[in-house]
């Protein structure tokens, strides 16, 4: 008897969480939510992306992947997180927040996905000064700091 009153629980939970999940993805330049334009989108390279704020047309966010000048040895690499109208940038290494094999396209979706999380971003693409200086505060590794060059 426990074990279905469990087996129900665990399924309650599971279903909610599928049902408040937010769908994020990148199509024709534009970043949606719940099929809604929040941002535009623009892939540079296959390490660089911009988003664009869709009122003032502004470049918001600037993302940037280094390679911490050691092209074929990939354990320092690191990635730049640039909120270029707050001033503010994030550095990290840990890719497993964004990491989708080989295509920039479904990182970047995690990305949005996780500033979503964080509340750095709202449900109408505009930046939370107070949740990034949080986000920072959490997430920045200050890597270029550290390294000597």
């Amino acid at each position: 008897m426990m074990t279905k009153k469990l087996l129900l629980f665990s399924l309650l939970v599971l279903s909610f969480n599928f049902y408040f999940t937010q769908e994020v993805e990148i199509k024709d330049d534009k970043v949606l939510l719940d099929g809604k334009q929040i941002l535009k989108a623009e892939k540079i390279n296959m390490v660089e992306y911009s988003f664009y704020n869709l009122k003032s047309d502004d470049e918001i966010l600037l993302y940037r992947q280094m390679d911490n000048e050691t092209a074929r040895y990939q354990d320092d690499d690191y990635y730049v997180l640039n909120f270029l109208t707050e001033k503010v940038k994030v550095e990290s290494n840990d890719f497993y927040k964004i990491a989708s094999f080989m295509n920039s396209k479904k990182s970047m979706e995690k990305l949005i996905k996780w500033l979503l999380k964080e509340k750095v971003l709202t449900n109408d693409g505009e930046l939370n000064p107070d949740r990034l200086a949080i986000f920072k505060e959490k997430y920045d590794q200050n890597i270029t700091e550290r390294t000597i060059r």
